[in-house]
C-alpha cells in the first residue's frame, strides 16, 4: 500500500463532504482511507456510514483534541506515506495523488504548495513553498501538513505532542529538521486549504502555544539570532514593498558610501 489518507472529523458535516468528493474523484487509486471522527452529532457519523465502503478503517467516538484523533488515524495505517487531509480540506485537482507519486523517492518528508480559502474579500491565494528549508524557516513560518507527505516508519519512534492544541504539527516539523530527516519540496499544488479552522488565527491561545515551542524546541541560544534575522527580513519586506522608502535608502547608501571615501582619504594623508 503505497499511502495512507488519515482524515479527522468533529461536526464538520458540510467540510467533510467536501474531503470525501475530492479523494474519491482521485485517478491514483493505491491508498487506504481511514477516518477518524469525534463523536460528532450534526450528521457527519451519518455521512461517514454512507461512504463506509470507500474507507480501510473508521470510528466516531469522543477523542482528546485534533492530535489525539491523528494519532488514532496513525495506528490504524499501513502505507508507506501519510497524508493528513481533514475534513473540509480537499486536494488541488483529481489527479494530485497520481502526479505526486509517478516517481519514487529518498526523501522523509514531501512538501507541496497550497491553495488557500479565505472567507474574506480575500479570495484564493496560492502560497509556494521553498525548496529549502531551515530552522529559520520554522521559526517564522510552517509548512501545510494538508499538503505533506511523511513516511510512515517516522511514526515509528514519533507522535504528535497532544498537549499543544493547536500547533503539534508545527512542533513536529521542527523536531525532524534538527534531527536530520529529509525534506523534499514538491514544486506544485497538493490541497485547498480553507482558511477557518482554529490554527488560521493568531489566538492568545495559539500565541501561547508558539512560545511554548520555541521553549521546547529551539535552544536558548540561538533564539536571539533568529529573532535577528526575521527583524531584517521584515525591515527588508518593507523597503521592497515602499518605493519612495527604496529611493531615499539608495541615495543615503550613496552618501555614506561618499563620506567613508572622504573619510579613508584623510585617514591616509594624515598617516604620510
Amino acid at each position: 500500500m503505497t499511502l495512507s489518507i488519515i482524515t479527522i472529523n468533529y461536526n464538520n458535516c458540510d467540510g467533510l463532504k467536501r474531503t470525501i468528493d475530492s479523494v474519491v474523484s482521485q485517478t491514483f487509486t493505491d491508498y487506504e482511507w481511514i477516518v477518524i471522527d469525534g463523536g460528532s452529532n450534526d450528521g457527519s457519523r451519518d455521512l461517514i456510514e454512507q461512504y463506509a465502503c470507500q474507507f480501510a478503517f473508521w470510528i466516531s467516538e469522543p477523542d482528546n483534541g485534533i492530535y489525539n484523533a491523528m494519532n488514532k488515524g496513525i495506528e490504524k495505517a499501513n502505507g508507506e506515506w501519510l497524508l493528513f487531509l481533514n475534513s473540509g480540506d480537499w486536494l488541488y485537482d483529481d489527479n494530485t495523488l497520481k502526479k505526486v507519486f509517478s516517481k519514487t523517492y529518498e526523501a522523509d518528508i514531501l512538501y507541496g504548495d497550497v491553495m488557500y480559502h479565505w472567507p474574506d474579500r480575500r479570495g484564493l491565494e496560492l502560497e509556494r513553498k521553498p525548496d529549502n528549508l531551515s530552522l529559520y524557516f520554522f521559526y517564522s513560518d510552517t509548512l501545510c501538513h494538508q499538503a505533506t507527505f511523511y513516511r510512515k516508519d517516522i511514526f515509528n519512534n514519533h507522535i504528535y505532542n497532544e498537549t499543544f492544541r493547536i500547533c503539534s504539527d508545527w512542533a513536529l516539523y521542527i523536531q525532524l529538521m534538527t534531527e536530520g530527516y529529509r525534506f523534499q519540496h514538491l514544486p506544485f499544488c497538493i490541497s485547498n486549504f480553507a482558511q477557518d479552522g482554529i490554527s488560521t488565527h493568531l489566538t492568545p491561545a495559539h500565541l501561547a502555544e508558539r512560545q511554548q515551542v520555541f521553549k521546547d524546541y529551539f535552544p536558548d541560544y540561538i533564539l536571539p539570532d533568529l529573532e535577528e534575522l526575521k527583524r531584517q527580513e521584515e525591515r527588508q519586506k518593507y523597503i521592497n514593498s515602499h518605493k519612495s522608502y527604496k529611493r531615499i535608502m539608495a541615495k543615503a547608501e550613496k552618501k555614506i558610501s561618499r563620506m567613508e571615501r572622504i573619510v579613508h582619504f584623510i585617514e591616509r594623508l594624515r598617516k604620510k
